[in-house]
């Protein structure tokens, strides 16, 4: 019969032609991947390196300040819900707060948040999201001569 030498000719092509098309799909989806994130989180990570020692320093002093930051966000009113407290649980007095958006897997700038003050210790925003998912919101509080300055990451949606 010369059915069966006709099949053994091309199944084993078919074999390569399906692992060719395998290498060729991962190929794209790593020069995609390579291309579009640069594995940074800042601008300035040369700088930042560089300025390493006092930056652990300021961490130091951060954390010697016992404060605590409590982010929520409610998906429903696009509200975010920022409070501060201090090591005995009280607001910081004269508390003033700034904080920003960071898509951490994206090239984009910063979303700047307008925080309205609540009093105690307490700050709002209506904030519209060009996307959900994860965000780190860059804190920083600042009280008289105090600095405090974190970052949380949030699933917003």
């Amino acid at each position: 019969m010369h059915v069966l030498p006709f099949r053994s000719h091309y199944i084993p092509w078919l074999f390569v032609a399906g692992f060719g098309i395998v290498i060729s799909v991962n190929a794209v989806m790593m020069w995609l991947a390579i291309g579009s994130f640069s594995g940074l989180y800042g601008d300035h990570a040369r700088e930042r390196g560089l300025r390493y020692n006092r930056i652990l320093a300021e961490q130091q002093s951060r954390d010697a300040l016992h404060w605590q930051v409590d982010a929520k966000w409610q998906a429903d009113t696009g509200q975010l819900l920022l409070a501060v407290t201090g090591a005995d649980g009280k607001p910081p007095a004269g508390a003033r707060m700034t904080a920003e958006l960071v898509r951490p897997a994206e090239k984009r700038p910063p979303l700047p948040v307008v925080l309205s003050d609540l009093g105690d210790g307490r700050f709002a925003s209506h904030v519209e999201l060009p996307a959900r998912g994860n965000w780190d919101i860059d804190i920083v509080v600042d009280s008289g001569d105090r600095h405090f300055a974190l970052t949380k990451r949030l699933f917003l949606r």
